[in-house]
């Protein structure tokens, strides 16, 4: 009888245990299955109707380089079109971006290509290494970055050039007083006009030099018609919610206290266009 007592009791200890444990791994996948929904929804931001999502799952390329050969960081340039020559290594322009978000939102058909950025005035888009393009004369800041074929910049230090060029008479240039070694932010996309499926998700994406964003340091502060967001990554971000007609977006450097850092494109505002 006490064997029997005793078989009952260790049955019983064993069946509480496997109850226990059983219990601790569901609450654990529980919790994680909680955690994992609480991160994804810290992801997105939504207010008014609008929601911004960053991303940084499309392809990696940290091989990339980009060097601008011509015009010479400092030069001056005769008037007229300057010309514009550079050496890329491990990227191939005019090659189609894969990954998830290739499919999703607006893509160039030609592939792959530079960005060109004179004083953060809207970019203009090349697909070959040598091209040549209209300035007025004076002296200009001149980004130049590697590009995805849906315009989402590469963002590591050797996919990107800047520096100050001088286009006609150096003796009546105006200096531009640009510190290249300050913090500076660019402006990228949304640009022009959005159509179609193209409408419904829209890339928001940026160009920083010389900072790095974070939750209790430098952020950019993003005011979509109106409403604003405060970015604390360096990422592009999904825009959707967007009304059909013109928006506006203005985007600032600022520090860790909301104010901004000073420099010549540290503000800039920007429309593009919706249609159905």
């Amino acid at each position: 009888m006490k064997a029997s007592a005793l078989l009952v009791s260790s049955a019983l200890l064993l069946g509480l245990a496997a109850c226990d444990t059983a219990k601790q791994q569901q609450d654990s996948g529980t919790n994680a299955t909680v955690s994992s929904i609480s991160s994804n929804a810290a992801a997105s931001m939504e207010k008014n109707g609008l929601r911004l999502t960053p991303f940084t799952d499309s392809p990696k390329m940290p091989e990339a380089q980009l060097q601008l050969k011509s015009p010479a960081s400092g030069s001056s340039v005769p008037t007229g079109s300057v010309a514009f020559d550079y050496d890329i290594t491990n990227f191939q322009l005019t090659k189609m971006t894969g990954g998830m978000h290739a499919g999703e939102m607006a893509t160039s058909e030609q592939g792959q290509h530079i960005h060109n950025i004179v004083d953060n005035e809207p970019y203009t888009a090349h697909y070959t290494t040598e091209f040549t393009k209209p300035i007025a004369d004076g002296q200009h800041v001149v980004l130049s970055f590697l590009s995805r074929s849906y315009h989402e910049s590469l963002k590591h230090r050797g996919a990107y050039d800047l520096r100050v060029v001088t286009v006609g008479n150096p003796a009546t240039a105006k200096p531009l007083g640009a510190d290249l070694t300050a913090p500076h932010l660019f402006y990228s996309r949304p640009k022009d006009t959005y159509s179609g499926a193209d409408a419904k998700k829209v890339m928001l994406d940026f160009y920083l030099v010389n900072t790095t964003l974070s939750p209790d340091g430098n952020k950019v502060r993003a005011t979509i018609n109106g409403t604003e967001f405060m970015l604390d990554q360096w990422a592009p971000y999904m825009m959707e919610g967007l009304p059909a007609g013109q928006n506006t977006v203005k985007l600032e450097l600022v520090d860790g206290n909301g104010t901004m850092i000073p420099g010549p494109f540290n503000s800039v505002t920007r429309t593009f266009t919706l249609q159905p």
